[in-house]
């Protein structure tokens, strides 16, 4: 080993232990009950199996919106950019810029922005979301697929506010946060985090949500507890994410992905029991933590919606709800709602 590389190690050490990342294990494998939140899944590995998930016959969240948006896309583009009266002027419409909170692989936002193309001829992309590398995957193969859009990524973690630039003159924002991501967070958190994009966007301006509807808890539960066991290996690729960045030594037989549907709160939890009374190390955060028998870490809450409650939320955020498309078995909702 040369000389001039511990320095470098060092630095790559020091940035690993203050990165958020390593904040939030501390705090979440510290707190009780013990919790880690769901943004830790989605590493590489993480991200994969999350799609392969997308996939899987149970899980209908993906192709049931992909449905929503399919049937409907060139209505919610016109819609958003104000034809029938809801523009800048009676009658008239906007051009669209098309910002995707929490973006990742963009799949089924293709179908909104090939039906922007279509409204206008061009149409600017500002996806936004924590990982740089996803975001440049994605502008590439975007860009390459859909002529006419420009992409501009944008590294950002949303969840504590929008800080974009404001549209250009006669142009309006539609922000995209679809997918049912809304639902990873508790209610007061996700009212928060609604009112922060309002704040970040002009009258006119609109946000797509799409939210998960509550059904009979057998397909509920075979969404996130697949026969495949695909669910359960993104559960558990969470702690060998640890082990990876930060010299973790969890030992994932050890653990056990768990999903169950709590009534009282509607939401689906995740989490990962511990098997054995165990000991884990995290030399890199200085820590160790023990675990009993049975004893779960929570990683990840989602939450279904009874209709009309995703127009409530828009309301209490600052949007005036004026949209609202489902699938024919009322499994899934897509809510436009503008700013006044």
């Amino acid at each position: 080993m040369t000389a001039f590389a511990l320095p470098q190690i060092k630095a790559r050490i020091k940035a690993r232990v203050e990165s958020p990342l390593a904040a939030a294990v501390r705090k979440g494998l510290s707190a009780r009950p013990k919790r880690l939140p769901p943004w830790l899944f989605y590493d590489a590995d993480g991200s994969y199996l999350f799609d392969q998930i997308t996939r899987l016959p149970e899980y209908y969240l993906t192709r049931t919106e992909r449905k929503i948006l399919s049937a409907h896309a060139a209505e919610i583009v016109a819609q958003a950019a104000g034809r029938d009266g809801a523009g800048p002027g009676r009658g008239e419409t906007s051009r669209l810029r098309i910002t995707e909170l929490g973006a990742g692989s963009a799949d089924k936002t293709r179908l909104l922005l090939k039906a922007a193309v279509d409204h206008q001829g061009t149409v600017l992309y500002e996806p936004v979301d924590v990982s740089a590398s996803a975001l440049e995957a994605a502008r590439v193969r975007i860009e390459e697929e859909i002529p006419g859009v420009h992409v501009t990524p944008q590294v950002m973690d949303y969840t504590h506010g929008l800080n974009v630039e404001r549209a250009d003159p006669g142009e309006r924002r539609l922000v995209l946060y679809i997918g049912s991501s809304i639902g990873n967070f508790e209610p007061r958190p996700a009212a928060e985090l609604l009112r922060g994009v309002r704040a970040a966007l002009e009258p006119g301006d609109t946000l797509l949500l799409g939210v998960d509807l509550v059904k009979d808890e057998s397909t509920l539960m075979g969404a996130y507890d697949d026969a495949a066991g695909v669910t359960a290996r993104f559960n558990l690729n969470m702690l060998a994410r640890l082990n990876r960045e930060l010299g973790a030594n969890f030992d994932l037989g050890a653990f056990a992905h768990r999903a169950l549907w709590n009534r009282d709160e509607s939401r689906i939890e995740m989490h990962l029991e511990s098997l054995a009374a165990q000991t884990v190390r995290l030399p890199l955060l200085d820590l160790q933590v023990s675990f009993r028998t049975g004893e779960r870490i929570h990683t990840e809450n989602s939450y279904k919606y009874v209709r009309g409650q995703a127009e409530t939320m828009l309301a209490m955020a600052g949007f005036a709800a004026e949209s609202t498309w489902m699938d024919k078995r009322k499994w899934f909702a897509v809510c436009l709602g503008r700013v006044q």
